[in-house]
């Protein structure tokens, strides 16, 4: 719904995603402050989470397209993540290849492990499909900790990152290593916004509706399921990319499943069908885990009869909480209730 007095009078105007004049100047302003933050003299972990979170961003986008459009169930995407990683770790501190030669290198990679694991997906559905992704998950992991590929990955003990560099830039810090971040991350979100916008798009949500009516009416559903599956282990050889150079060390241990379970958590939590919902949950959830383990010690201080093993599980217990709560009241995630916000703020005061 446009704006009182905002009328579309060209396919272009129409298709458009940023529409009107003020839309544009709240867009460049908010762009703008996030390349000036390094500039307010912010202590350096706080930068190591910022990246953490725009990495986090890049791989729920790949989850995006696979699961909210094209309706495909992937709980393996933090083991997609780990190749991503893996490959750009072994390029360059092994073969010494720059980082920005590995970051496509990475996407290429992780594009093709997906391309391994989501042939399946012609045939399985729902629960079956998860349960492929997840075996898929300790296979990859297993595959990088054993032998022939632990002589590069160093196994159980992993490997380290060499500091990236640009020229003469030496990106030694994470306020420095948020700029490639955030600008990798931005291209990322203008990447996945077009895709649904696109005949491939139209066609996940095809699917993701009634495969078996999209096929009917002419849509190859295993090319898409499959190109859906490609693009999404690609997003996540990208994040493992952005990731490797903030964790420093890369270890089986640094990518576990539970990672993956929390990623579908903040897809829901955000909007499984949206690129906004996807930022708002990834903001959320890692913002309000930065609160519960700053203030989880607290509370064990507070009520010490509550025992250090409910303490330590209380993060989890949250999260949990949150999730079934977005699911029971608000299933359409952040993102919905933001457009019920645009749309009464576009209509007030008169709601008719």
């Amino acid at each position: 719904m446009l704006p009182a007095g905002i009328f579309n009078t060209r396919y272009q105007q129409d298709k458009a995603i940023v529409r009107t004049r003020f839309q544009w100047v709240l867009l460049i302003g908010f762009i703008v402050l996030l390349y000036v933050l390094p500039a307010f003299g912010w202590a350096n972990s706080i930068f190591s989470v910022f990246n953490t979170i725009l990495a986090t961003i890049v791989a729920i986008l790949g989850l995006y397209l696979v699961t909210g459009l094209c309706g495909q169930i992937n709980v393996g995407q933090a083991a997609l993540m780990a190749v991503g990683a893996y490959t750009t770790a072994v390029m360059t501190s092994v073969y010494h290849i720059s980082w920005w030669i590995a970051l496509p290198c990475a996407a290429i990679v992780g594009a093709l492990v997906g391309l391994i694991f989501g042939i399946p997906s012609l045939r399985l559905k729902g629960f079956y499909l998860a349960v492929t992704t997840m075996a898929a998950h300790f296979i990859i992991i297993w595959a990088v900790s054993h032998p022939p590929l632990s002589r590069l990955t160093g196994g159980y003990e992993g490997i380290s990152t060499p500091t990236p560099t640009l020229g003469s830039i030496v990106f030694s810090a994470d306020r420095l290593w948020y700029y490639p971040v955030i600008t990798i991350t931005i291209l990322m979100v203008f990447f996945a916004l077009n895709l649904a916008r696109s005949r491939f798009g139209r066609a996940w949500v095809a699917i993701r509706d009634n495969d078996l009516a999209a096929e009917v009416l002419g849509i190859n559903v295993f090319y898409y399921k499959l190109l859906a599956f490609v693009l999404c282990s690609a997003f996540a050889g990208v994040a493992g990319a952005l990731y490797a150079p903030v964790i420093s060390a890369i270890s089986p241990d640094a990518f576990p499943f539970l990672d993956s379970i929390w990623m579908l958590g903040m897809l829901v939590v955000g909007g499984m069908s949206s690129v906004v919902g996807v930022i708002c949950g990834v903001v959320f959830l890692k913002g309000l885990n930065q609160i519960v383990v700053i203030n989880i010690p607290k509370l064990g201080e507070i009520l010490p009869w509550m025992g250090t093993g409910v303490v330590s599980s209380a993060g989890a217990i949250v999260f949990a909480l949150i999730i079934m709560l977005f699911l029971i009241f608000e299933p359409r995630g952040i993102a919905h209730r933001w457009q019920m916000f645009k749309v009464w703020y576009r209509l007030h005061p008169f709601p008719y």
